[in-house]
């Protein structure tokens, strides 16, 4: 049935520190080594990895009690090894797995598409350990990719990347999850990449030629913005995430012409180059508080956005022509949940708080809209921030609702 959407800010019991270690099952905590379906492509830079054949996950668990559910918590490069809902999840009976995809760290080089097949063989692998039920948890920058993965295991039509190499999902054998949860997640990279991708910078490689009617950071166009400034704006973040795609397209191509001879005498030349992105962290919304309302703070989650905008830790300023397609191009990239939701048929929770200056409520909203189906749920955490800073009540909170969705 569907489920109507709900908000919990619910006051939580206090326990003395001895009754809390009573009431607690004992968990136990072992690292999987799980077989990595090869990508095809030369992507990743350790050798040591490419050779090991394999991707890692964390699981835990009650062994007095062994559950017959895992919860599988993913993202396409942050490591979920060390979640912070993991032991939470598992003192509730569920196994608790967080896993660690091939681009693990390092999103430079990262091809949505290959984290695909590693969250296939992160489930298959639960599966040959006896777990009867898998619900798939997109957690952040997960979203969009949990989102893509059921899609393709309900139904794989994807046989090449953005770029045309090969990748066949449809001979991969993904198993589908049994429900999937989008927790406190955007819809994909590469759309929340775009409403952060600062406008006033035309050419990228002087970032700070700008603009000036298109610089949120110029006090002439606020905060607060008009709606005219922010229809502007957004038109152009779109444009200029195409004229990169556009050029990158183009030096696939080129890089064609670049053939040399190689010691064994074979005709070779490169696929793939890096390039800088500036301007990452521009959307309006942060730091103008009226835009998609919520009890948010200005900000992002990493500190002011001017310094932000140009940090290289903030996201997606490091990457490759391959790369930028698969992962941060507008009208290529897969990973939308927008877009990968109203082909799921497995049942959909959508889980946002309301401090959330990362995901933010629309974002929320529509992917619970975008479900086609019935079997849904919306839950508002109220005062919860993106990583739950300070508040583990509240991370409690959203681990006793996956918890429960999970049976």
């Amino acid at each position: 049935m569907d489920r109507a959407p709900v908000a919990h800010g619910l006051p939580i019991p206090t326990l003395s520190p001895s009754a809390l270690i009573r009431s607690r099952p004992v968990l136990s905590r072992e690292l999987l080594p799980i077989p990595m379906t090869p990508g095809g492509r030369l992507d990743i830079n350790s050798g040591v990895a490419r050779m090991s054949g394999k991707i890692w996950a964390t699981l835990w668990k009650n062994d007095l009690r062994p559950p017959s559910t895992a919860v599988l918590i993913v993202h396409p490069a942050s490591n979920f090894i060390g979640h912070y809902a993991l032991e939470e999840l598992a003192a509730r009976g569920v196994a608790a797995v967080g896993l660690a995809t091939r681009y693990v760290g390092n999103d430079s080089a990262l091809i949505m598409e290959n984290c695909l097949l590693d969250i296939g063989a992160a489930i298959r692998h639960l599966r040959e350990l006896g777990y009867q039920r898998v619900v798939l948890v997109g957690n952040s920058g997960g979203g969009g990719l949990a989102a893509l993965y059921q899609a393709q295991a309900e139904n794989p039509t994807i046989t090449h990347t953005p770029a045309g190499d090969p990748v066949d999902l449809a001979g991969a054998g993904l198993i589908p999850a049994d429900k999937i949860v989008m927790a406190m997640a955007h819809p994909g990279r590469a759309v929340v990449y775009t409403e952060g991708l600062d406008p006033a910078i035309t050419d990228e490689q002087r970032p700070f030629d700008r603009d000036a009617s298109l610089d949120m950071f110029d006090p002439a166009n606020g905060p607060a913005y008009s709606e005219e400034f922010v229809e502007r704006y957004r038109l152009a973040q779109i444009d200029r995430n195409r004229r990169i795609t556009a050029w990158a397209t183009e030096q696939i191509e080129a890089l064609r012409g670049y053939v040399r001879e190689s010691a064994a005498g074979e005709k070779v030349a490169p696929d793939d180059l890096p390039f800088v992105v500036h301007g990452t962290a521009a959307d309006p919304r942060f730091l103008d508080l009226a835009l998609d309302p919520s009890d948010r703070q200005a900000g992002t989650l990493w500190g002011s956005p001017w310094a932000a905008n140009f940090q290289p830790a903030s996201l997606g300023h490091l990457t490759s022509l391959r790369s930028w397609l698969s992962q941060w191009s507008y009208d290529h990239s897969r990973a939308n949940a927008y877009v990968a939701l109203p082909e799921v048929q497995a049942p959909v929770m959508v889980v946002y708080g309301s401090a959330d200056c990362a995901a933010f409520p629309s974002h929320a909203r529509t992917m619970y809209e975008a479900v086609a189906h019935d079997r849904r749920e919306l839950v508002e955490i109220k005062g919860a921030d993106h990583y739950f800073q300070g508040r583990p009540d509240l991370a409690r909170i959203m681990c006793d609702h996956i918890a429960e969705w999970s049976k």
